[in-house]
């Protein structure tokens, strides 16, 4: 791991990353693309040379993206994409000679959504990274609306449950269920939710 402060940085930086971890076994693979985040005006770059110890690398350098050259056994670095995705929910671009079909899969479930082909043209790197954040935040925002929905289908089915206590108990209709949760809620400034989880503590009492 080391921060290479050697790198030429032009005069406006081409991109707003300030910090990259670079993770290859081949040390002229690291310079190229080192020299290359340089170029684009990347402030803080950062090296380790194999899969074991990417992921606890970047936990402890926090990039802002990670670029793995992925070498034989490909497990080993796919293991720590998937590590770095989980933990620091930052774009990871995997550098690959190829893809076969069962690999782009798992690279899929992973969560990279951008991959380099071998060799290395510093050209390429740019618009990897530009569509490395694009794809990352969009998975965060559909992992969020997801998350949402869920927790509205739960509310959902939680009133749902309240309603029909209250009917059994109370004798009346699911309409007039609903409006008993929905003023309880208004009255005690609480949320339906903890309405309807208090009636279902409380058997509808």
């Amino acid at each position: 791991m080391g921060l290479e402060s050697d790198v030429i940085k032009p005069a406006r930086a081409l991109t707003s990353v300030k910090s990259a971890l670079i993770c290859a076994e081949a040390p002229i693979i690291r310079t190229r693309i080192k020299n290359k985040f340089g170029e684009l005006g990347v402030d803080a770059i950062f090296e380790c040379c194999d899969a074991k110890s990417a992921a606890s690398t970047a936990c402890a350098t926090l990039p802002n993206i990670v670029i793995l050259d992925v070498a034989k056994p490909r497990n080993k670095f796919l293991s720590a994409a998937r590590e770095i995705r989980q933990k620091l929910k930052i774009p990871v671009i995997l550098l690959m000679s190829f893809c076969d079909p069962d690999t782009l899969n798992r690279v899929k479930k992973i969560g990279v959504t951008t991959i380099l082909t071998k060799p290395f043209r510093g050209q390429d790197l740019l618009p990897a990274m530009e569509m490395a954040f694009a794809h990352t935040k969009e998975m965060e925002r559909l992992k969020e609306s997801l998350a949402e929905l869920k927790r509205a289908i739960m509310i959902r089915k939680l009133i749902g449950k309240a309603k029909e206590l209250l009917q059994r108990t109370q004798g009346i209709s699911e309409p007039a269920a609903y409006r008993k949760i929905q003023k309880l809620a208004m009255d005690t400034r609480k949320s339906m939710r903890q309405i309807a989880l208090e009636i279902l503590i409380t058997g509808g009492l």
